[in-house]
């Protein structure tokens, strides 16, 4: 709806789970990562008074990457014994990623995907500090792009391509 209504009107509208541009890096590497380790999770970290779980950073991470990893190799949840809860959540199409929620004094903002191969591992990860400062970056580009695009675009990694 919003992107029929945005073209009718000749507008640009920019939709972000998260406007930082090293977030948005972490998913453009985690994207190209996938294409070539299809075993993948999720950290998501942050403080204890956190509303939401996952974060809109790995969600949306978790959503993409199940769209375009290939198979895992990993146990199926379902055949997994004692606490299956303890393994995460699956999140997105398909099978999903397992994404699994830290909720802790001490942390703010962090996500990582984590991706296996037999015997080595790949940890792609973003930490944002306590400040606005890492979504100044991103709001900007965001603005000065959106008067130049019509339609909808979804994520920041549609403004850095």
């Amino acid at each position: 709806m919003i992107e029929a209504l945005a073209r009718a009107r000749n507008l640009g509208v920019v939709a972000a789970g998260n406007f930082s541009i090293t977030a948005t890096l972490l998913k453009q590497f985690s994207l190209l990562a996938a294409r070539y380790v299809p075993d993948v999770e999720i950290i998501d970290y942050a403080s204890a008074k956190k509303p939401d779980s996952p974060s809109g950073t790995a969600r949306e991470l978790a959503e993409t990457l199940a769209q375009v990893r290939g198979a895992s190799t990993a146990r199926p949840i379902g055949e997994v014994t004692g606490i299956p809860g303890t393994r995460g959540a699956a999140v997105g199409e398909g099978t999903g990623v397992q994404v699994h929620s830290l909720r802790l004094p001490s942390y703010i903002l962090s996500c990582e995907a984590i991706f296996g191969l037999p015997d080595e591992r790949l940890t792609i990860r973003h930490d944002a500090g306590s400040s606005a400062a890492p979504y100044v970056g991103g709001t900007l580009l965001a603005i000065r792009k959106v008067m130049g695009i019509t339609g909808l675009v979804r994520g920041l990694d549609g403004l850095v391509q």
